[in-house]
Formats: structure tokens, sequence, C-alpha cells
């Protein structure tokens, strides 16, 4: 049975296994995600889809019953679904409840206690190593470790001074501190537009983590700065792209981050979306290689030149001239802009570099089409991750063997899609959202380390301002701990709600409730939330007696051990 053959199986509530990181409370991400793997009656994985509307999930909190979440389950085609949702405000206690014609599927419901932070929640966890436990980020990133070994050490002093009298003439630099947790940036060059995407970042990394401080220089250009002279010191320069012949700090690209940041919002093409369109089956697949892009590399028109001379192997084509005009004549016309999802009918997916590498390869993986790329001296922040034969197929920087590559997928069939399915398996692993965030974090980690002298804010430079959400403001509430208050002859049940940020408190609040309640109702979790957010330490505590001395009596105990939790 192939991977997308026809299922004869029966979809099993209780045995279907769902799992990802959208089931965790603490995995801050602009769009959480989780995964459902459909398996019968019998125990075995479905390895065909089910069908897309199988599943059902709901997703609400009991505190508020307007919550603003959008929820999409991608059919990702091989027995498994993508859910995605985006949070528009930051709730409690979040249930989600997935179903298979009303029963509840796996362990569900799935509760995510406490407060749930959206994306424009700024509520940083002040521990950079419990954040990435709680994210479960690798150790290291091996593109991290090469890239920072040319750096001993790193002075931001000299850098300031350095880095824009060398670079500022002829290319756009964005020089960043990060102070404080605040982000702050002097814009060197004329063309400083793609410093968005930076500041939007590090804008969304800092609502979610407390950074170190740190000092750096991020170049806005598409080619790599920093060339490789042995008998030089050179600059840390931070680059969306590396080459063999620079030595750049490698960051992942501005687009595969906004990408990020705006899945469910404002780009379709995202590495959840490409799950859930990954075309027809394999065998139903057209083979043929197929490319479309513009005219950003002369192998771009070696590859439509190659393409017109065997069409019934290549299928490629240009949708924009901009570097070769004077050429259109001999390489159009242009063709009709293909939506990337439709690029999955065809089994090969031709991967060629532009003015740097092609910035669509992760997509491309993420794909079940066999990725063909081209030998290349440029490389993303991932590549060297990537083996040729296992994850895709090489061919020669001048296109001079793709032809016999393509044949010999041709010829093996079963060794292509094994091929194509690797590349699909370390595209899921390695390049969704929360990895992209583990990468920036670590990346920004050990540079701090190498840093010989403090981060400054330099003249010139200003604060980049998080975004203000006056709609759905979100209250910060780091810690909550479950206390036992003493009073008289049985202890009382307490939970205190803990700023973030506790260096500087001063203020308490004790709250109890009315008759009939206990300290869990919604309006004193979301007063308790709220104070926390400015600053105020808050206890909450059941009291049972309704007796007006009683109650005095309670929270004369109540202020007694509050104070002594300041202390």
């Amino acid at each position: 049975m192939t991977r997308r053959s026809k299922a004869v199986s029966v979809p099993s509530a209780s045995q279907t296994v769902i799992w990802g990181p959208g089931l965790e409370t603490n995995i801050v991400v602009p769009a959480r995600f989780f995964y459902i793997q459909t398996v019968d009656t019998t125990g075995r994985n479905f390895t065909s889809s089910p069908g897309e509307k199988t599943f059902k999930v709901v997703i609400t909190s009991p505190t508020d019953p307007y919550a603003r979440i959008w929820v999409q389950i991608l059919d990702r085609n091989d027995g498994s679904f993508l859910v995605r949702y985006r949070m528009y405000a930051s709730y409690t206690d979040l249930h989600i409840q997935v179903l298979l014609e009303d029963k509840q599927v796996g362990k569900s419901p799935y509760v995510l206690r406490g407060a749930v932070y959206h994306e424009s929640c700024d509520c940083p966890e002040p521990s950079g190593a419990l954040w990435e436990k709680n994210m479960h980020c690798p150790a290291t990133f091996s593109q991290i470790d090469i890239n920072l070994s040319v750096f001993p050490s790193v002075d931001p002093d000299r850098n300031a001074h350095e880095i824009p009298q060398r670079f500022e003439k002829r290319h756009s630099l964005c020089h960043y501190t990060i102070k404080n947790n605040k982000v702050y940036i002097k814009t060197h060059g004329e063309h400083v537009g793609f410093r968005i995407f930076m500041d939007a970042f590090l804008l969304s990394l800092t609502r979610k983590v407390r950074l170190p401080d740190i000092e750096f220089f991020v170049n806005l250009g598409d080619w790599p700065l920093e060339k490789r002279r042995a008998s030089e010191n050179p600059s840390p320069i931070f680059s969306w792209c590396g080459s063999n012949d620079t030595q750049d700090i490698v960051m992942p690209t501005y687009d595969l981050t906004e990408s990020v940041l705006e899945t469910m919002d404002r780009v379709s093409l995202d590495m959840m979306s490409v799950q859930g369109h990954t075309g027809p089956a394999w065998e139903q697949k057209i083979s043929q290689a197929f490319w479309r892009g513009r005219d950003s590399r002369r192998e771009r028109l070696e590859l439509v030149k190659l393409a017109r001379a065997n069409p019934d192997v290549l299928d490629a084509a240009f949708t924009n001239f901009f570097f070769f005009k004077h050429d259109e004549s001999l390489y159009g016309p242009l063709v009709k802009h293909v939506s990337f999802f439709d690029f999955f009918k065809y089994k090969y997916q031709i991967n060629v570099d532009g003015t740097v590498a092609a910035y669509r390869l992760p997509y491309l993986l993420a794909g079940d089409s066999v990725v063909f790329k081209q030998d290349s001296s440029y490389y993303e922040h991932f590549y060297k991750q990537l083996q040729p034969w296992v994850h895709y197929i090489p061919f020669k920087a001048d296109l001079s063997d793709l032809l016999e590559k393509i044949q010999w997928a041709k010829d093996h069939d079963e060794e292509a899609m094994k091929i194509a399915l690797a590349g699909q398996q370390f595209a899921r692993t390695h390049l969704m959202g929360d990895s992209i965030f583990c990468y920036y974090f670590n990346l920004f980690q050990k540079y701090a380390n190498l840093q010989v002298t403090d981060p400054k804010v330099r003249d010139g430079m200003s604060l980049v301002e998080q975004p203000e959400d006056e709609l759905f403001p979100c209250y910060c509430v780091r810690k909550k701990e479950n206390v036992r208050i003493p009073f008289e002859q049985k202890p009382m049940d307490g939970v205190f709600t803990v700023p973030a940020d506790v260096t500087a408190l001063r203020t308490a609040v004790v709250m109890t409730h009315g008759a009939g309640g206990d300290m869990h109702i919604s309006h004193l979790e979301t007063m308790a939330r709220a104070l926390a957010c400015s600053g105020v330490l808050c206890l909450r505590f059941t009291c049972k007696g309704l007796n007006l001395a009683y109650r005095i009596r309670a929270y004369s105990a109540a202020v007694v051990s509050i104070y002594f939790s300041i202390l």
C-alpha cells in the first residue's frame, strides 16, 4: 500500500495519537500547533488520508466564553493532520477538544493550565535556561558553532566604531543593542527598509524570553559581507545567507522568519500551510521537473534554455525579468504566476540559486516532491544538516548533469520517493516556528558570551517600541504558587500571583470571594493577573465562613502571610 492509497480501515478515537508543542502552556509561538496521527481499531497507523473532515477541534477558555481563537486543521495526506491555532488574546486554562464523530480522541480534552499567552503579549520568561527547556530547544546548532568559532571574543566598542567605517558607504546595516530586554537601533546606509523583518522578530522574541544584553550588526542586503582573510581580524556581521568565501554569522532568512511571525495572518506561504497543500499522491504526480521564478542568476537562463530543448523532461519558465531584460526576447515570453502549492503537482522540484541561495528551499522540502538542489557556495542556516542523496538530489552548479539526475529519478522511482519523504521529514522536524525561535535565542546567548565590553545604547540609537494592543491587552503573570495560610484550627487554601519582575516589589493585595464562591472564580483570577501585570503581588484565598468577625480574622491571617512573603 502506498502512503496515499485508499484507506479501508476505520479510525479509532481511543487509539489515535495526539502530540505537539501546541498542547503545552509555555511554548509561545505566533501560531501554536500540534499533530494528530490517525490509528485504526487494530492499532495500525493510517498511511493515507482518512478524509480531511475526519476530526473536529474545539478550543475554549472557561474564563472567557467569547475567546478569539482561529483554528485550522491541515490534512497532510499521509494519515496525519497538523492542527494550528492563533490566539488574539491571552486566556486562562485553555481547553482543547479533539473529536471523532463526537467522541473524545486520544487523551482529549487537553488542558493548558494557567495563563496561556498570545503572540502580542509582552510577558518574557526571566530565565533563558527555563525558556529553552520549556521550548525543548537543542543544546546547540552546528551552524552557530561553526560561525562563532571564527571569533574568540567580540568587542562591542571596537565594532561600533569599525563596522560602520568599513561597510556603510556601500552597504546597508542595522546596528542593534538589546539592553534590559529593550531593543534599540541605528541604521547605516541608504536602503534600510528590510529592517522591518529584524525589528519584528526581535520584538517578538523579547516578548517571550529575556535576552542577554547584546550589541550586534545586521546586514540588510542579499550578499554576505565579511570576506575570508586569514591575516585580518574579521568583523562579526549577522546575515541571512552565508557563503564559502565569507564568514558572516548566518541567521534564518527574513523570508522564513516573517512566515513564522505572520502564519495565519498576512502570509499564505509558510511551513505549516505547505504541509496541507502537497498536491496529488506520488504516483499521480506529473513525472516532470518543474521551476518558476525570475531571472536573478545566469544559471536560471540556462535552466529555461534547457527546458525548451527538453520539454518532456523539464518545465521551467520565467514569471518576471529584471536582471537580464536585454535577453527577454531570447528566454521569454513570461508566463503567468503559478501558486506555489501547484508546484507539487510535479514529482521533481528544481532549486537553483537566485542572487544568493534560493530562499524557497524550506518550502520545497516540506512538500512531498523530491528536490533537486544545485551545488552552490551559498547556504542558509540549516544547509549543513542536509545530506545529498538523503534529503535531496544534487546536481552540478553549471547544470551539466541535471538531465542525467532527472533521468535517474525516473528510473529509480521508489528511491526518489524515499528521498522526497526524508526531505519532508527534515523540514517538519527542523524548520518549524519553534525551531526558528530556538535558533535565534541560542545564537544571541552564545554571541553575548563572547562580548568583552558591555553593550551600550549608542548615540543616535532609538528605541524600537513594542506594539500596543489596547483592544486585547495581556496580563503578564509568570508565577503562581499555591499556599496554605495558617488560620486557627484549619489552614486556608490560597494562591500567590507573582509579577514577572519581583526586584522592585513594594505593594501587595489580598482578595477573597463572596458567598457561594471560592478563590478560583473568574473575576478574581482576572483581577489577580491584572495586578501582577502592574507589578503588584496578589494573594487570593478561599474563605468558607460568612460571619463578618470570622472573615475579618481570616483577612488578618492572609495579610500576615503576604507580609512575610514580601519580606
